[in-house]
């Protein structure tokens, strides 16, 4: 009796250790290209730019709209007011487009960083390992900059959020803009359903449709009018008057 008491005791503990295998398999299913997969049905577009229409502005130019960066989990980080960064809440509705940026061929990132998440969720790189920053870790580094800054539609923005941290990334060698980066999205963005193409057009449409109909040429005069003084007052800010606009 006593020793099959002492081998029930012995499987009981047998089994109360974690399993190396099972552990090594979570490890690697949790690092696995899948983890990294969008999923916008919970709002996750690792190491993305996003774009979603803005009310009223977007019914009348449908290539202005709000846009936000993403973190490696996914998580979307976008410009919302001022002195804040929204976390996990894009703030004008779900994503309609999107740009997935491929880091290690685009990005001059620490190649094999010895990371660590924070209490926030971003990947921090251990100290020791010089200037080169994680994916992440460019991310709250902007971040922690724009939550001192007052928010402008006309000279510190959404875009201007975006085009800092890939500028931080070095994406393409930096120099990102509010013109450029509205190009890039509206050139090269892909939409995320088609419900999300209609969500961002139809209204455009009706709005050109009815003023069409009430103002006719009027309205037509109005909107090229609106639509150059908006555009090119970026173009002169990002251009002419370099300090005018902010990143």
């Amino acid at each position: 009796m006593r020793s099959l008491a002492f081998c029930s005791s012995v499987l009981a503990v047998l089994a109360m250790e974690p399993n190396p295998d099972s552990e090594h398999r979570l490890m690697i299913e949790h690092s696995s290209p899948q983890a990294k997969q969008i999923d916008s049905r919970r709002s996750r577009f690792p190491c993305c730019i996003v774009w979603t229409p803005l009310p009223v502005i977007s019914w009348l130019v449908p290539f202005i709209g709000h846009m936000g960066i993403c973190r490696e989990d996914g998580i979307i980080l976008d410009f919302a007011g001022p002195n804040f960064v929204c976390v996990d809440n894009f703030t004008f509705g779900a994503v309609a487009r999107y740009i997935q940026i491929n880091k290690e061929k685009y990005c001059c990132l620490c190649p094999h960083p010895a990371s660590k998440r924070n209490e926030e969720g971003y990947n921090i790189q251990d100290e020791g390992l010089g200037d080169l920053l994680t994916w992440d870790e460019a991310l709250l580094k902007g971040t922690q900059e724009f939550q001192h800054r007052s928010y402008n539609l006309f000279t510190c923005n959404c875009h201007s959020f975006v085009a800092n941290n890939l500028n931080r990334l070095g994406f393409e060698s930096g120099g990102w803009n509010v013109v450029n980066l509205a190009a890039l999205i509206f050139l090269k963005g892909r939409w995320v359903n088609k419900a999300s193409m209609l969500r961002s057009y139809l209204p455009f449409v009706l709005v050109f449709g009815l003023g069409l109909t009430v103002g006719g040429w009027n309205f037509i005069i109005f909107l090229a009018f609106f639509t150059f003084l908006l555009v090119g007052w970026f173009l002169l800010g990002t251009y002419c008057f370099r300090n005018l606009i902010q990143l």
